[in-house]
């Protein structure tokens, strides 16, 4: 089942300092919703363990991302993908986009475009579910890391 999800979030901070966190293994870790481990593999990869519960199925996701295209500090794309064992899997991929905010005001703009495919128990449970959860882990994110970068 593919799915797909944008948005932007205004950040308190200049783009160097957001750039820095969206590399940064510990905050990423510490921003992600049930995030139970997140290890840099390289300059431009990552694995991780996500603890994740959609509907009555919750799930371990044991995956890896990959960073490409990267043109800091103004962004990236990000692709991965992930094993729930029984519950199924996810893949797929999000352009990330960093700008100055309108009319000089301080802090950037973080813009992303998601598209993602879920397959096995997850995909069963319907696309409104399932856009709900990820709706609402992508806001937890957000509001997680405008606080990590409020934070310094």
């Amino acid at each position: 089942m593919a799915m797909t999800m944008k948005g932007e979030v205004a950040l308190p901070a200049d783009r160097e300092t957001v750039w820095a966190k969206l590399n940064d293994a510990e905050v990423l870790k510490a921003c992600i919703p049930g995030c139970q481990t997140l290890d840099k593999t390289s300059d431009t990869g990552f694995t991780a363990v996500v603890k994740l519960k959609v509907g009555p199925v919750g799930a371990t996701f044991k995956g890896s991302v990959e960073l490409t295209d990267l043109d800091p500090p103004n962004g990236y794309r990000i692709s991965g993908q992930g094993e729930g064992g029984v519950a199924g899997f996810a893949k797929g991929g999000a352009q990330v986009s960093l700008s100055d905010l309108p009319d000089g005001a301080p802090g950037c703009l973080l813009s992303y475009s998601v598209e993602a495919n879920v397959g096995g128990k997850i995909a069963q449970l319907g696309a409104r579910l399932i856009d709900g959860v990820a709706k609402k882990t992508a806001d937890q994110f957000f509001t997680n890391f405008a606080e990590a970068v409020k934070a310094g």
